[in-house]
């Protein structure tokens, strides 16, 4: 990646993202798929590995996924989820999310800001 070869990256990346490594499913994601200037852009592919790392509890991946459920980029826009997955990231001490949290409940009414608090308590990390 540091390179710019972002074929070269993908290829060295599968290998760990084949065996579900969040840190590899991070970095194809966000840099690979997740990045416009990458000829192999393509948030459909970027989303689930970004969430997939998020569920199981790599937490820089939360911020960009929270960006794409608010954004509707490569997942339903759900500003329910963008909440969900900022308060998740809070609550780890995730840098910088603290005012995302703030602006993406302001798009949410009272009660489905309440539930999406709730939900992020609740969520727990996959373990498989």
């Amino acid at each position: 990646m540091q390179a710019g070869d972002m074929a070269a990256a993908e290829k060295d990346l599968q290998v760990l993202v084949k065996e579900r490594d969040p840190r590899a499913q991070f970095l194809l994601g966000l840099y690979v798929y997740g990045n416009p200037d990458s000829k192999m852009f393509d948030l459909n592919k970027a989303a689930p590995l970004l969430l997939d790392a998020s569920e199981r509890g790599y937490i820089p991946a939360m911020i960009p996924l929270a960006g794409a459920y608010a954004e509707g980029k490569g997942v339903p826009k759900s500003m329910f989820e963008s909440y969900k997955w900022l308060a998740v990231a809070e609550r780890w001490n995730s840098p910088n999310s603290a005012g995302l949290l703030e602006q993406v409940g302001r798009e949410l009414k009272p009660d489905e800001l309440e539930k999406a608090k709730a939900a992020a308590m609740a969520f727990t990390f996959k373990t498989k």
